[in-house]
């Protein structure tokens, strides 16, 4: 089992319960609820700029939770981008994915909790 977060453009004000609708949607494949957004590619890059994806991780470093938290390959679109760690990165995880999300313009949700957190919001 591992954290989960999701991350996406907000393109209209949401509750907890309408992002939480979304997210399952994603889940599902459904990319249709989301906007394609160039701040997508410029947080992809900024993550993975810190810690890379599980699958660019050098063989030596993949037991390395402080390289690559991850704990499978990113569920990515133009649109979305839903990560997952491990669960002993999962605080330090979520203070990055909301520091980094807020500074492109993004919202994060994450369905641990049920909170749907906007940018520059607190």
């Amino acid at each position: 089992m591992s954290f989960d977060l999701a991350v996406w453009y907000p393109a209209k004000n949401l509750t907890n319960e309408e992002a939480r609708e979304v997210y399952i949607q994603l889940c599902e494949g459904e990319i249709d609820a989301v906007r394609p957004h160039e701040a997508i590619d410029r947080f992809y890059s900024a993550v993975t700029s810190m810690h890379p994806e599980i699958d660019e991780v050098a063989d030596e470093d993949i037991d390395d939770l402080d390289v690559c938290p991850w704990s499978n390959a990113f569920d990515r679109s133009p649109g979305h981008l839903i990560l997952s760690c491990v669960w002993s990165k999962a605080e330090y995880v979520e203070e990055l994915i909301v520091k980094l999300a807020r500074e492109y313009g993004l919202a994060v949700y994450n369905p641990q909790t049920g909170e749907y957190v906007r940018p520059h919001t607190e």
